[in-house]
């Protein structure tokens, strides 16, 4: 097998200490097809007295999927969108021009020991769709197409692959699928060459790949046209995330523009208070400090 790409994650503290898996956008690569950003928190379990709430923060350029293997938390945006995120469920949230969200621990499980495990994926957007107006998808575990492969329950969250469409609407090219191994079931599924840019990620345990071992935490590229064999002993769940390449992106706290000059634009109106509110928010974060 070709020599794959492999990146590490970086650890991140978000605050309250609520620590995650930062694997986009690394030194060695920006995206890989349009996601530009690739989180992964958990599996934690909050005490009680934990807040590990997001206050209300705003993107432009991008779309944001969160995506939960465990646990629930509440959306809120300035559209007026208020949804309840759930395990199975994609929650794909369109910037465009603007728009402000902020992520909170329901009120029924506030109180109470609580796991949380799950992905959040920035993706860019084709440059003629940033100024878009921003929206929200919500679609249900159940709304998800998912079949049996070989012994793989695999799960297409966005595109088209192993005969299955995912009915979330995206702006380029794009692919993500959660393939799901029980472990000691000796299951393989080969991977297809679905899209231009592919990448794999498993949140749990160590993988093969045309039986050479890979490392849990760890995104790796697969090769242009590649159609590899992935088995994982262990089980568990693997992510298989891509698309079609957009070129390169500036980056800036939770702005992403294919124009410098939008960022400053966004940080400046951030600080000027210009960005819609989140409907019965009072709080936000501050804008960092800016870097040169």
């Amino acid at each position: 097998m070709t020599e794959l790409q492999t990146l590490l994650p970086q650890k991140k503290d978000l605050g309250g200490g609520f620590t995650v898996r930062r694997l986009l956008p690394s030194a060695e690569r920006q995206a890989v097809g349009p996601f530009v950003f690739f989180d992964h928190f958990g599996p934690i379990t909050a005490q009680p007295g934990d807040k590990h709430d997001v206050r209300p923060h705003p993107h432009i350029g991008l779309a944001t999927v969160t995506y939960l293997f465990e646990g629930a938390m509440m959306h809120r945006d300035s559209t007026g969108v208020v949804q309840r995120i759930e395990p199975g469920a994609v929650n794909w949230m369109t910037a465009g021009r603007g728009i402000v969200h902020s992520e909170r621990t329901p009120k029924d499980l506030l109180g109470t020991e609580r796991r949380s495990h799950g992905l959040q994926l920035w993706l860019a957007l084709p440059a003629e769709h940033e100024e878009d107006a921003p929206g929200f998808q919500h679609v249900a575990g159940p709304q998800i197409p998912a079949r049996d492969v070989g012994g793989v329950l695999v799960r297409v969250l966005a595109g088209t692959a192993f005969g299955l469409t995912s009915p979330v609407q995206t702006l380029s090219p794009t692919l993500c699928v959660d393939l799901n191994f029980s472990m000691g079931s000796g299951a393989a599924v080969t991977i297809p060459a679905a899209a231009e840019e592919r990448a794999l990620y498993s949140v749990d345990h160590d993988f093969e790949l045309d039986g050479v071992l890979m490392a849990a935490f760890t995104l790796v590229v697969l090769a242009a046209g590649s159609e590899p064999l992935l088995a994982a002993p262990r089980g568990g769940r693997i992510v298989l995330v891509g698309g079609a390449p957009l070129g390169h992106r500036f980056i800036a706290w939770n702005f992403v523009s294919s124009r410098k000059e939008r960022i400053v634009q966004a940080q400046d109106d951030w600080e000027a208070e210009r960005f819609e509110r989140v409907p019965g928010e009072t709080e936000f974060i501050p804008l960092p400090p800016r870097r040169g």
